[in-house]
């Protein structure tokens, strides 16, 4: 029930014509979820309506299907633990594009230290999305707060936004805000 909140606060932000990238993870496929849901996005035209950048497989397969939305995938070596692209294919495609909202799940996130994975090839595919964006938005469960983990995707300064659950410690709210992460609760 908090990923699908966290996901519906997340799909709010995007916008008719955006490109928006995805990572892997259970809440950014319920953010896809969420965004292929919308109204908006479910037009029958003949013409894509928002573009989607993912190296998730799980979420390029669902998202194949929706006619208004124009599906990217990254291409790369396929990690059965977390269905997510990975290595050198992956990084070549993600330099060649430009995102106005990245939406990037993590196995932690501190708000000194910044956003973090536990497996190093996908930290650096994650790290591409977040460089190739205007605007990140790391989307989490409040369990993640305040951690770290093995590779670090980028730091503080570089998350626009936090999407999380409202039983985060406030001290840790507070934290990310000093940074300067706009931080919202559901």
């Amino acid at each position: 029930m908090e990923k699908r909140r966290i996901a519906e606060a997340a799909a709010r932000l995007v916008e008719r014509g955006m490109v928006i990238g995805c990572n892997g993870g259970t809440t950014t496929t319920e953010v896809s979820r969420a965004i292929a849901s919308r109204p908006e996005f479910n037009d029958r035209g003949s013409s894509p309506v928002l573009t989607v950048v993912t190296n998730a497989v799980n979420i390029a397969h669902e998202l194949t299907v929706r006619q208004s939305i124009r599906l990217v995938s990254t291409g790369g070596v396929a990690r059965p633990q977390s269905f997510e692209l990975t290595g050198h294919l992956t990084g070549i495609m993600l330099e060649e594009v430009s995102l106005d909202l990245a939406f990037i799940g993590v196995d932690a996130v501190d708000p000194l230290r910044g956003a973090y994975a536990n497996h190093e090839a996908e930290a650096a595919v994650n790290k591409l999305l977040a460089h190739r964006a205007k605007k990140v938005v790391v989307v989490t469960d409040s369990s993640k707060l305040g951690g770290y983990a093995f590779a670090r995707i980028c730091p503080t300064l570089d998350i626009h936004m936090l999407i999380t659950d409202s039983a985060a410690e406030p001290d840790l709210v507070s934290a990310f805000e000093l940074e300067g992460v706009r931080v919202t609760l559901v």
